[in-house]
């Protein structure tokens, strides 16, 4: 993973780098940083390239990269699948050899179109004074622009720098719509910036288009190649169909039925194929994922036991459960696995008296804030939700591997240590983003990410950090499976029909709402966000599915909601958790609480202002 970064100048006048901006793409690649820059030969344009390489394939190779032709890539991805990768090979490299012997349009968008993984790339191609750009299918990886009209700048980059009044440089995300091509003599000529799009298939131009012209900066423009060349998408098509029976809408069970009932209901029923077929996919995506690591010589010394490689955002949910049952298959026996679960204080309740105090319902002990100890209640400030289904999702794991060392990595944030990074990382890293939503992911994800906290052994604690470079994550598994609350109202109002509108829409939006800033935050700790979910052969699998068998709203919460994925928890021989409902992470984490709670997601943010 890196930090890439360019900047197209139109006038003739040195280009003026962001310190700040350089900074943050620093701390996304501590492992290399060089810059390099081109003239156009009529000395029309000038490009700055400046890359900072975080080594995690292969041999250290270092950016930007130019070839004997004078090409430059800028690669921030990681090939999964499509173009062959030998271990010891740098996919940096790889990619640019093949775009250097492309000698068409069609050959470039077929060599991109091939790789399956996630990606943002910038590639300057001297021939034709061309500056190709874009990022994945998915838009795993971030990729930002803007365009300074009175410089005549036109500025790409991994991370941005969130700045306040009225002159702040107005960034926006790259649409993952596609990839662009900027003509730089005609650029130059114009004193503007055009933008070719080459549009994934099967998209429709028009709706492609229509999407890229939202983001496009200011003093910019964009059309659609007149060739009419596609990148060949690289997933199946959203099976649309409908069941034969009418829609049942209603919920068919009590939603107090026992965990014992909810896992009887589990066991019978009869998707063995798809359980078995799903387990196959997601293993292997799980296993691409684990096991692309830096390359190690033979007469290099392993590394120590006690460090892990990799680690995963874990809530004790179904999402990070079954990530890390299978990471469990493909990582050496003796190698540990960090767990990351991150908790914000709890405000202690206020004291009432014996008088006043009424008897409360019995809560469900996995989302209880309160110890019992003897006779007493001790209130635990950091035993949010998602540490209590964490430890329990602990327990799982051990006894499913006993020999394995899971790191069970309990980080705790205050109120003001929380107020405190937000102004000082956060709020850069989430920045072009701005909602509620955003805040609480993004200060959530990258508390979590940074991986400092504790680990206890036997009756103690101590102070640990995660060494993994590594982060898995659950993100794609609600939007494909109908993991929301939304998507009970999409199917409560619509039916099967609704509801496969709904999920066609969540995998269409991903990139915009969630990949491109979980990116930037966790990239900002020199680590690389891997998605396993979003794995295009797990996205093909689900898509080929017809969208009953992978939900059943119908069903209560903890059950219907990723019913598919509940199966496979089972078959996988998880317990509890494959009943667990469905737990936003600004709830389990108890962020929300910190804030104000007439808030809602959708505000802006007014925390992520600088003063």
């Amino acid at each position: 993973m890196c930090g890439i970064f360019c900047a197209l100048s139109l006038a003739s006048a040195h280009f003026q780098r962001n310190q700040t901006v350089y900074e943050h793409l620093k701390k996304r690649g501590p492992d290399s940083s060089r810059e390099l820059a081109v003239t156009g030969s009529d000395l029309s344009y000038r490009c700055l390239f400046s890359a900072h390489v975080l080594h995690m394939r292969g041999l250290l190779t270092a950016q930007p990269l130019q070839d004997d032709a004078g090409n430059i890539l800028l690669w921030n991805g990681e090939i999964f699948g499509g173009l062959p990768v030998t271990p010891e090979e740098n996919d940096t490299a790889v990619v640019a050899q093949r775009l250097s012997s492309c000698n068409s349009l069609s050959e470039v968008l077929s060599v991109l179109s091939a790789i399956r993984g996630p990606w943002g790339f910038v590639y300057y191609q001297k021939a034709g004074d061309y500056l190709w750009f874009g990022r994945d299918f998915f838009g795993r990886r971030s990729l930002l622009w803007k365009f300074d009209i009175e410089a005549g700048e036109l500025t790409l980059t991994s991370v941005a720098a969130h700045v306040s009044g009225p002159a702040q440089c107005v960034w926006q995300e790259v649409p993952a719509a596609g990839v662009y091509r900027v003509d730089l003599k005609t650029a130059a000529e114009a004193g503007s910036v055009a933008f070719e799009v080459y549009p994934w298939a099967p998209a429709g131009s028009d709706g492609t288009l229509s999407h890229v012209l939202e983001s496009v900066p200011r003093g910019c423009s964009a059309a659609m190649n007149q060739s009419g060349l596609k990148l060949a998408s690289p997933v199946s098509p959203l099976n649309v169909s409908l069941p034969n029976s009418l829609n049942k809408t209603e919920i068919r069970w009590n939603s107090h039925l026992s965990v014992e009932d909810l896992q009887e209901l589990l066991a019978s029923e009869e998707k063995t194929d798809e359980v078995k077929h799903l387990i196959d996919v997601l293993s292997e995506a799980v296993r691409r994922r684990v096991q692309s690591l830096p390359f190690r010589a033979q007469n290099c010394l392993p590394p120590a036991t006690d460090c892990a490689s990799v680690a995963i955002l874990f809530s004790g949910g179904i999402d990070s459960m079954i990530l890390a049952a299978l990471a469990d298959r493909h990582i050496p026996a003796h190698e540990p696995i960090d767990l990351l679960n991150v908790a914000f204080k709890l405000q202690e309740p206020r004291k009432q008296n014996e008088s006043s105090k009424k008897p409360k319902k019995s809560k469900n002990k996995l989302t209880d804030s309160k110890t019992d100890r003897g006779n007493s209640q001790v209130f635990v400030p950091f035993d949010v939700p998602d540490r209590i289904t964490g430890r329990a999702g602990l327990k799982e794991l051990q006894d499913l591997n006993p020999e394995r060392k899971w790191n069970f990595v309990e980080i705790n944030v205050t109120q003001e240590e929380l107020q405190e990074k937000r102004l000082e990382r956060v709020c850069h890293l989430v920045h072009p983003l701005d909602t509620v939503l955003d805040d609480s992911i993004g200060c959530a994800v990258w508390f979590a990410a940074r991986g400092v906290g504790f680990i206890t052994e036997g009756d103690r604690q101590r102070a640990f950090t995660s060494s993994a470079k590594v982060i898995l994550t659950g993100i794609g598994a609600d939007e494909q499976l109908a993991g929301y609350s939304r998507h009970r109202v999409r199917f409560k109002t619509s039916g099967h029909e609704g509801l496969i509108q709904e999920l066609a829409m969540e995998l269409g939006r991903i990139s915009s709402r969630n990949l491109g800033r979980d990116d930037r935050v966790i990239g900002d700790h020199g680590k690389e966000a891997r998605f396993p979910y979003l794995d295009e052969d797990v996205v093909s699998y689900l898509n080929s599915l017809p969208v009953w068998r992978k939900a059943d709203l119908s069903l209560p919460r903890g059950v219907g909601e990723k019913l598919l994925l509940r199966l496979t928890a089972k078959r996988l021989g998880l317990g509890q958790s494959a009943v667990l409902p469905k737990r936003a992470m600004q709830f389990g984490s108890r962020i929300a609480k910190m804030e104000d709670s007439r808030e809602k997601a959708s505000d802006k943010c007014t925390r992520l202002h600088i003063v």
